[in-house]
């Protein structure tokens, strides 16, 4: 796998530091666990957002839906 170079403000690398230290974790397992949720909260809306688009092109209000139609 390719290797990915990434910087990380100060203030984040005190809080991976603090956060390591009072979970007992190191800092690629919090690394990689709040990237995990990161991933699955963006898929969510991702989800949502291709369902809103969807609807939008297929909501057809009563009258827009029979117009055309012969009976």
């Amino acid at each position: 796998m390719n290797n990915i170079n990434f910087s990380l403000s100060h203030d984040t690398i005190e809080n991976l530091t603090a956060f390591s230290e009072i979970l007992k974790k190191d800092h690629n397992t919090i690394l990689n666990e709040a990237l995990e949720q990161y991933f699955e909260n963006e898929q969510k809306k991702l989800l949502e957002k291709n369902l809103e688009d969807e609807n939008a092109m297929t909501n057809l209000d009563f009258d827009e839906f029979w117009d055309d139609v012969e009976l």
